[in-house]
Protein backbone atom coordinates (compact mmCIF):
# COMPACT_ATOMS: atom_id res chain seq x y z
CA UNK A 1 0.00 0.00 0.00
CA UNK A 2 2.76 2.40 0.81
CA UNK A 3 4.22 1.76 -2.45
CA UNK A 4 0.58 2.54 -4.50
CA UNK A 5 0.00 5.34 -2.29
CA UNK A 6 3.40 7.05 -3.56
CA UNK A 7 2.14 6.60 -7.14
CA UNK A 8 -1.04 7.86 -6.56
CA UNK A 9 0.18 11.00 -5.05
CA UNK A 10 3.04 11.30 -8.02
CA UNK A 11 0.17 10.47 -10.56
CA UNK A 12 -2.56 13.01 -8.78
CA UNK A 13 0.92 15.98 -8.12
CA UNK A 14 1.08 14.95 -12.53
CA UNK A 15 -3.02 16.03 -13.09
CA UNK A 16 -3.06 19.11 -11.17
CA UNK A 17 0.16 20.46 -12.46
CA UNK A 18 -0.80 19.25 -15.97
CA UNK A 19 -4.63 20.50 -16.38
CA UNK A 20 -6.03 22.15 -13.26
CA UNK A 21 -3.14 24.71 -11.35
CA UNK A 22 -4.43 26.89 -8.77
CA UNK A 23 -3.92 30.67 -8.26
CA UNK A 24 -2.78 32.22 -5.49
CA UNK A 25 -6.02 32.60 -3.85
CA UNK A 26 -6.90 28.88 -4.06
CA UNK A 27 -3.58 27.89 -2.74
CA UNK A 28 -3.93 30.62 0.29
CA UNK A 29 -6.99 28.50 1.15
CA UNK A 30 -5.46 25.27 1.04
CA UNK A 31 -2.75 26.33 3.27
CA UNK A 32 -4.82 27.89 5.67
CA UNK A 33 -6.40 24.64 6.62
CA UNK A 34 -4.10 24.09 9.11
CA UNK A 35 -5.26 26.72 10.73
CA UNK A 36 -8.91 24.79 10.95
CA UNK A 37 -9.87 22.21 13.83
CA UNK A 38 -9.87 19.44 10.56
CA UNK A 39 -6.24 20.30 9.15
CA UNK A 40 -5.70 19.19 5.49
CA UNK A 41 -8.89 17.47 4.78
CA UNK A 42 -10.17 19.16 1.69
CA UNK A 43 -10.48 18.27 -1.62
CA UNK A 44 -7.61 17.87 -3.98
CA UNK A 45 -7.30 20.58 -7.04
CA UNK A 46 -8.37 17.79 -9.25
CA UNK A 47 -11.83 17.44 -6.76
CA UNK A 48 -12.39 20.68 -6.56
CA UNK A 49 -11.94 21.17 -10.73
CA UNK A 50 -14.68 18.47 -10.92
CA UNK A 51 -16.96 20.10 -8.45
CA UNK A 52 -16.80 23.19 -10.17
CA UNK A 53 -17.38 21.70 -13.59
CA UNK A 54 -20.18 20.02 -12.64
CA UNK A 55 -21.38 23.33 -11.35
CA UNK A 56 -21.02 24.64 -14.84
CA UNK A 57 -22.42 21.71 -16.52
CA UNK A 58 -25.80 22.02 -15.11
CA UNK A 59 -25.87 25.83 -15.13
CA UNK A 60 -26.04 25.91 -11.52
CA UNK A 61 -26.68 29.00 -9.59
CA UNK A 62 -27.54 28.26 -6.20
CA UNK A 63 -25.14 25.74 -4.42
CA UNK A 64 -25.50 24.11 -0.68
CA UNK A 65 -22.53 22.90 0.72
CA UNK A 66 -22.30 21.04 3.88
CA UNK A 67 -18.95 21.23 5.55
CA UNK A 68 -16.59 24.52 4.92
CA UNK A 69 -13.57 24.50 6.57
CA UNK A 70 -11.15 26.78 5.43
CA UNK A 71 -13.58 27.02 2.30
CA UNK A 72 -11.45 25.22 -0.63
CA UNK A 73 -14.11 23.62 -2.14
CA UNK A 74 -16.43 26.36 -1.58
CA UNK A 75 -14.41 28.81 -3.82
CA UNK A 76 -14.07 26.41 -6.76
CA UNK A 77 -17.97 26.25 -6.56
CA UNK A 78 -18.62 29.87 -6.23
CA UNK A 79 -16.26 30.51 -9.04
CA UNK A 80 -18.16 27.91 -11.22
CA UNK A 81 -22.20 29.51 -10.60
CA UNK A 82 -20.70 33.31 -11.93
CA UNK A 83 -21.92 36.24 -11.08
CA UNK A 84 -25.39 36.25 -9.57
CA UNK A 85 -24.53 32.87 -7.97
CA UNK A 86 -24.37 31.91 -4.33
CA UNK A 87 -23.19 29.36 -2.28
CA UNK A 88 -24.72 28.56 1.13
CA UNK A 89 -22.33 26.73 3.21
CA UNK A 90 -22.72 24.64 6.18
CA UNK A 91 -20.53 25.19 9.33
CA UNK A 92 -20.31 24.15 12.93
CA UNK A 93 -17.14 25.79 13.89
CA UNK A 94 -16.64 29.88 13.92
CA UNK A 95 -13.18 29.17 13.75
CA UNK A 96 -13.46 28.02 10.34
CA UNK A 97 -16.20 29.89 8.84
CA UNK A 98 -13.83 33.02 9.81
CA UNK A 99 -11.65 31.76 8.00
CA UNK A 100 -13.30 30.66 4.82
CA UNK A 101 -15.30 33.92 4.73
CA UNK A 102 -11.88 35.87 4.70
CA UNK A 103 -10.72 32.91 1.84
CA UNK A 104 -13.48 33.87 0.01
CA UNK A 105 -13.12 37.51 -0.19
CA UNK A 106 -9.06 37.17 -1.26
CA UNK A 107 -10.68 34.83 -4.05
CA UNK A 108 -13.01 37.56 -5.39
CA UNK A 109 -16.32 35.54 -4.41
CA UNK A 110 -17.25 36.93 -1.13
CA UNK A 111 -20.29 38.68 -2.30
CA UNK A 112 -21.51 35.12 -3.91
CA UNK A 113 -20.72 32.86 -0.05
CA UNK A 114 -22.86 32.47 2.88
CA UNK A 115 -21.53 30.37 5.62
CA UNK A 116 -23.79 29.57 8.09
CA UNK A 117 -22.54 28.45 11.34
CA UNK A 118 -23.89 25.74 13.82
CA UNK A 119 -24.96 22.14 13.24
CA UNK A 120 -25.60 21.05 9.73
CA UNK A 121 -28.79 18.86 10.50
CA UNK A 122 -30.37 22.38 12.54
CA UNK A 123 -29.27 25.07 10.24
CA UNK A 124 -30.39 22.58 6.80
CA UNK A 125 -33.67 22.22 8.87
CA UNK A 126 -34.02 25.86 9.22
CA UNK A 127 -33.68 26.47 5.29
CA UNK A 128 -36.43 23.90 5.04
CA UNK A 129 -38.80 25.59 7.61
CA UNK A 130 -37.46 29.20 5.52
CA UNK A 131 -38.92 27.89 2.31
CA UNK A 132 -35.45 28.82 0.58
CA UNK A 133 -35.27 29.16 -3.16
CA UNK A 134 -34.44 25.26 -4.24
CA UNK A 135 -30.78 24.69 -4.39
CA UNK A 136 -28.88 23.46 -8.31
CA UNK A 137 -26.31 21.74 -6.89
CA UNK A 138 -25.43 20.04 -3.70
CA UNK A 139 -22.14 19.24 -2.03
CA UNK A 140 -22.04 16.86 1.50
CA UNK A 141 -19.06 16.46 2.85
CA UNK A 142 -19.60 16.78 6.70
CA UNK A 143 -19.83 14.44 9.15
CA UNK A 144 -20.38 10.89 7.78
CA UNK A 145 -22.95 9.21 10.44
CA UNK A 146 -25.63 11.85 9.56
CA UNK A 147 -25.70 11.99 5.44
CA UNK A 148 -28.50 9.91 5.46
CA UNK A 149 -30.66 12.97 7.47
CA UNK A 150 -28.44 15.15 5.50
CA UNK A 151 -29.28 13.91 2.18
CA UNK A 152 -33.61 13.91 3.49
CA UNK A 153 -33.39 17.38 3.90
CA UNK A 154 -31.29 17.76 0.74
CA UNK A 155 -34.39 16.36 -1.03
CA UNK A 156 -36.53 19.30 0.78
CA UNK A 157 -34.74 22.11 -0.89
CA UNK A 158 -34.05 20.70 -4.27
CA UNK A 159 -35.65 20.28 -7.58
CA UNK A 160 -36.18 17.47 -10.17
CA UNK A 161 -32.53 18.25 -12.37
CA UNK A 162 -30.55 18.73 -9.34
CA UNK A 163 -27.12 17.57 -8.54
CA UNK A 164 -25.99 16.29 -5.43
CA UNK A 165 -22.39 14.84 -4.30
CA UNK A 166 -21.59 13.10 -1.73
CA UNK A 167 -17.48 12.65 -0.60
CA UNK A 168 -16.24 9.58 1.13
CA UNK A 169 -18.16 6.85 -0.09
CA UNK A 170 -15.56 4.53 0.32
CA UNK A 171 -13.26 5.02 3.15
CA UNK A 172 -10.40 2.73 2.13
CA UNK A 173 -12.97 0.04 1.28
CA UNK A 174 -14.51 -0.04 4.66
CA UNK A 175 -18.20 0.82 2.74
CA UNK A 176 -18.25 -2.55 1.51
CA UNK A 177 -18.41 -4.18 4.99
CA UNK A 178 -21.54 -4.92 5.68
CA UNK A 179 -20.53 -5.75 9.37
CA UNK A 180 -18.87 -2.82 10.38
CA UNK A 181 -19.67 -1.24 13.71
CA UNK A 182 -18.37 2.22 12.80
CA UNK A 183 -20.39 5.21 12.75
CA UNK A 184 -19.43 6.77 9.93
CA UNK A 185 -19.61 3.84 7.81
CA UNK A 186 -23.04 2.68 8.47
CA UNK A 187 -24.13 6.46 7.71
CA UNK A 188 -22.81 5.88 4.56
CA UNK A 189 -23.72 2.79 3.79
CA UNK A 190 -27.36 4.21 5.13
CA UNK A 191 -27.17 6.73 2.70
CA UNK A 192 -26.35 5.09 -0.12
CA UNK A 193 -29.26 2.50 0.71
CA UNK A 194 -31.56 5.04 0.54
CA UNK A 195 -30.35 6.60 -2.80
CA UNK A 196 -30.84 3.09 -4.30
CA UNK A 197 -34.48 3.17 -2.74
CA UNK A 198 -35.48 6.05 -3.83
CA UNK A 199 -36.99 6.61 -7.59
CA UNK A 200 -36.37 10.31 -7.34
CA UNK A 201 -33.28 9.37 -7.41
CA UNK A 202 -30.57 8.27 -9.88
CA UNK A 203 -27.18 7.57 -8.79
CA UNK A 204 -23.76 6.06 -9.55
CA UNK A 205 -20.23 6.17 -7.47
CA UNK A 206 -17.01 5.95 -8.43
CA UNK A 207 -13.44 4.99 -6.59
CA UNK A 208 -10.81 7.60 -6.35
CA UNK A 209 -6.78 6.96 -5.30
CA UNK A 210 -4.49 10.24 -5.27
CA UNK A 211 -3.66 12.54 -2.66
CA UNK A 212 -6.77 11.57 -0.21
CA UNK A 213 -5.59 7.58 -0.27
CA UNK A 214 -8.79 5.32 -1.43
CA UNK A 215 -11.49 6.90 -1.26
CA UNK A 216 -15.03 7.91 -3.88
CA UNK A 217 -17.59 9.80 -4.76
CA UNK A 218 -21.86 9.77 -5.31
CA UNK A 219 -22.97 11.11 -7.67
CA UNK A 220 -27.02 11.75 -7.38
CA UNK A 221 -29.39 13.19 -9.86
CA UNK A 222 -32.99 14.15 -8.89
CA UNK A 223 -35.13 12.65 -11.13
CA UNK A 224 -38.68 13.70 -10.19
Amino acid sequence: MADSQSQWDDVDRYLIDTLVGEDAALAAARASSRDTTAPGIEVTANQGRLLGMLVELIGAKRVLEFGTLAGYSMIWMARATGEGGVVTSLELEEQNAAIARANAERAGVGDRVDVIVGPARASAQALVDAGVEPYDFVFIDADKQSTPEYLRLVLEVTHPGSVIVIDNVVREGSTADADSTDEQVRGMRTALADIAANPALEATALQTVGLKGWDGFAIIRRVS
